[in-house]
């Protein structure tokens, strides 16, 4: 059963499987895993729901360079009051090893890409650090106190740390002062 042209859905059927569905993604393929006792009829029903489901989650985690410029307006007016005002905030694929970067002259936010996809409390955390920093340039305790309003910021950077960590293999850069 084919969704689309990029992708291929793949259903398992499973007798201990009794009343829950799941679908993810493995690479180009979305595996559907149903009970076994479920009708062609149902089986066409819960594909349509679970594809139209991480469609919407993953459409949530790779928002469009507006809906980023717009969850950074919001997280400015819940975080910092609304001080700080980016000129742009986009996604860029050119970050090199940085999560993301201000730009302090013209007001501009870039998120790197491989930002897209982790989960929306990383992200958050990712906007809020390069929006802090339109209030404070360097990584100094004003700048940190700022982000202690973020309930998350510990969390997030441990995520962000333990993803560097894995991305290169285990050698284990410090990118504690790296954002």
């Amino acid at each position: 059963m084919a969704h689309d042209a990029l992708t291929s859905v793949e259903v398992r059927r499973s007798r201990r499987r009794t009343a829950t569905v799941s679908a993810y993604r493995d690479g180009e393929r979305t595996i559907v895993a149903i009970p076994a006792r479920f009708s062609r009829a149902q089986e066409r029903e819960w594909v349509a729901k679970m594809l139209a489901r991480l469609e919407d989650k993953e459409r949530r985690r790779r928002p469009s360079d507006e809906e980023l410029a717009a969850r950074a307006r919001e997280l400015s007016v819940k975080y910092l009051d609304g001080k700080a005002r980016p000129s742009s905030v986009r996604w860029s694929g050119n970050q090199g090893r940085r999560w993301g970067s201000c730009t302090l002259l013209d007001g501009s936010i870039r998120i790197s890409t491989r930002v897209q996809g982790m989960p929306g409390w990383v992200l958050d955390y990712v906007l809020l650090h390069e929006l802090a920093h339109l209030l404070h340039a360097g990584h100094g305790p004003e700048f940190w106190k700022i982000l202690e309003a973020y309930p998350r910021t510990d969390r997030a950077r441990g995520f962000l740390e333990g993803t560097s960590f894995a991305q290169d293999g285990g050698t284990g850069s410090d990118l504690a002062d790296e954002n």
